[in-house]
């Protein structure tokens, strides 16, 4: 297998963290940044070269990539999750995902602009597949499916964004990876103190599909694009999308919790904003056939069930 130099632009994010030791196990040269000098030691210990990155700002990216020179760049950049107590719902995402939307759209294009600059020929992107396939037809959706961009709540904004960073990467003749609800070590930790609270209940019937993934298995779909040097969107899930009146209670369960309270519909619409209700209860999940096949995608955790009781920890 030939040695690739990866440039991981986000390297110290929850996937980020993942995926710089999967890539140097496998003996490729990894650059990886991070916003925050005082990271630097972490991405030392991970394998990987390190950098500070200011990834919206051109100059910063263009910096970066050129000190790095790589055959590949893996875009991984997110923020900071905000605060347990500000994801009970979904009702102020535009609030919290205003800086997610701004790396999808002016990270992509600064690295983007990187690549060219430099001649990188190849760019992975990260994007989302778990709750937001189309609602109307069955329950599990394909890559050829469209997206869903619930105009008029407040995930719109970030579904326009996802949509851009897949346009502009695929276009670009690079991979758009849309990974399932991320879970594992950093990843749902968040989430399971809010189950552990009994503040997240089970809206009205349940029966809004998700796809979820372990983290270690989406950073090893990952790994495989950036050595195939894929091309196109990629649904990175598990292999059981599933009704929040599946899983909600096993994720309870799972971590010692009381089982889930229930709420109607139009009380969650009141208190978390349409995109929670639509999530809970019309949200359509996804297939992972093509990654499967085309990337020789082997999962550790094929679905959650087993994942929940096994890799949280």
């Amino acid at each position: 297998m030939r040695v690739v130099r990866v440039f991981v632009a986000g390297g110290t994010g929850v996937l980020g963290r993942r995926l710089v030791p999967q890539l140097v196990a496998r003996g490729h040269q990894v650059t990886a940044t991070t916003h925050d000098e005082a990271e630097l030691d972490l991405l030392d210990r991970l394998g990987a070269d390190a950098l500070v990155m200011d990834g919206l700002d051109a100059m910063s990216v263009g910096e970066a990539v050129a000190e790095a020179w790589p055959d590949v760049i893996a875009h991984q950049m997110t923020p900071r999750s905000p605060a347990p107590g500000d994801r009970t719902g979904l009702r102020h995402l535009d609030h919290w995902s205003a800086l997610t939307i701004r790396l999808l759209t002016e990270g992509t294009d600064h690295l983007l602009a990187a690549a060219e600059a430099t001649g990188v020929a190849h760019v992975v992107a990260q994007s989302y597949a778990c709750w937001n396939g189309v609602r109307e037809g069955g329950w599990v959706k394909s890559e050829s499916d469209p997206l869903d961009l619930h105009e008029g709540t407040t995930a719109h904004e970030a579904a326009l964004a996802i949509r851009y960073v897949e346009d502009t990467v695929v276009r670009a003749g690079g991979a758009a990876l849309r990974y399932g609800a991320l879970y594992g070590p950093g990843a749902s930790d968040d989430q399971v103190e809010l189950i552990r609270q009994r503040k997240l209940p089970l809206v009205g019937n349940g029966a809004g599909h998700s796809s979820w993934v372990h983290l270690d298995d989406a950073a090893h779909a990952t790994v495989l694009a950036v050595e195939q040097k894929a091309r196109g969107v990629f649904n990175i899930v598990d292999d059981e999308p599933a009704p929040a009146r599946e899983w909600l209670p096993h994720l309870a369960a799972c971590v010692g919790a009381k089982p889930p309270m229930r709420v109607p519909t139009w009380v969650a619409r009141m208190l978390a904003g349409d995109a929670t209700a639509i999530k809970m209860t019309e949200g359509r999940g996804f297939s992972n056939v093509k990654a499967k096949w085309e990337l020789s995608w082997e999962l550790r955790y094929p679905s959650w069930r087993q994942g929940f009781e096994e890799g949280l920890a």
